[in-house]
């Protein structure tokens, strides 16, 4: 009996016998996916489905049926095969196959194959689509470390310039995205092992967008004029001027912000990339200031988006990170106003070489 008992509690709280080792080696920074126990929360920044998560993904009546109209769909699309959207979208098409036939019932099949829809959209349309990847309910960040490397080699000039580089590379990051899955349900050991594959397709990218980089420089002499002028930098935006407390939603004085940097963006000379960040503040739990973080780095990028804006730009949040300063005031109203400086959005600029 104590056997079953045993059983039954690691069956309904899922991290009470979860592979601890594993799952702190994934380092994981979502306080909800760390809690363990039968007080782990099951509340909507867990990860419970909302009514808007519900709306979004009910017409998906059939994921066989339609996964199969999409893959009709994206193999139609126009363009080369050999292209970073057309690979992703493919690889969440394969992710969603993945899942289903492992009978997967968290929603991540309907996740994966929402990513899939919206690229493949975007492919048959011919409209600019997004490089960053969006912040999943089924999904957790697992080894920020190789995220940090994900993003480093999207930020490379030369990964622009070679198709044969984008290519692993966007598989990588859908391999990625559900290891952090498998960590979302608490299959810790299961997300270890997908990373070795996405380890090796980030090194294939890397090694093949630096011979990428070789062969052009052999071949085509870049003159003194086209390199910049200094070293990449990084424009700050405090979100207060441009959203409001807890919100994502730009104020008119954020978009008159963000009309200067779109001016400024249109006489700088050799900006390759952009780089929206978004950071949160300590207070509420680390699950929504994630979300918060990563809508208002989308919301930033969709802004520049309308403005004209068609440098590739990726947008990521960070949650509550790199806090820049530290306070400890009683009052809330005085905490909130201290902590002001952590609630930022940053648009780092990148240039062709650096």
């Amino acid at each position: 009996m104590k056997l079953q008992l045993t059983m039954l509690v690691c069956a309904l709280t899922l991290t009470g016998c979860a592979d601890r080792a594993a799952r702190e080696r994934l380092g994981i920074e979502d306080i909800s996916v760390l809690r363990t126990g039968i007080g782990a929360t099951q509340d909507e920044p867990a990860g419970a489905a909302n009514s808007q998560w519900v709306n979004a993904y009910a017409p998906i009546a059939n994921s066989r049926t339609a996964m199969a109209s999409l893959q009709e769909r994206l193999d139609r699309a126009p363009g080369s095969s050999n292209s970073y959207f057309r690979a992703k979208a493919q690889c969440w098409l394969d992710a969603a196959q993945q899942a289903r036939q492992a009978h997967d019932q968290w929603g991540f099949v309907e996740e994966a194959i929402g990513q899939a829809a919206t690229i493949t959209i975007g492919v048959e349309r011919g409209t600019p689509l997004s490089a960053a990847n969006p912040a999943l309910r089924t999904v957790s960040t697992v080894r920020p470390d190789l995220w940090a490397i994900v993003n480093a080699i999207k930020a490379d000039p030369a990964v622009a310039q070679c198709p044969q580089a984008q290519l692993p590379l966007a598989c990588a990051e859908v391999e990625l995205m559900q290891a952090g899955h498998d960590a979302w349900i608490r299959s810790f050991a299961s997300a270890e092992k997908r990373l070795p594959e996405v380890k090796d397709k980030l090194r294939k990218s890397a090694e093949t967008a630096v011979q990428c980089k070789q062969a052009t420089s052999a071949s085509v002499p870049v003159p003194a004029s086209a390199l910049p002028a200094k070293a990449p930098q990084t424009i700050t935006l405090r979100t207060d001027s441009l959203f409001r407390f807890n919100d994502a939603s730009i104020l008119p004085r954020g978009q008159h912000q963000l009309d200067g940097v779109v001016s400024d963006l249109k006489s700088a000379a050799a900006i390759h990339a952009l780089q929206v960040t978004g950071y949160a503040d300590r207070l509420g739990g680390a699950a929504h200031n994630q979300w918060l973080s990563t809508q208002r780095a989308q919301t930033v990028e969709r802004y520049l988006r309308a403005q004209g804006v068609t440098l590739p730009i990726t947008a990521r949040g960070r949650g509550s990170a790199n806090q820049r300063v530290e306070c400890h005031q009683s009052r809330q109203d005085a905490l909130v106003r201290c902590l002001a400086p952590n609630r930022r959005v940053e648009i780092k600029l990148v240039g062709v070489a650096s």
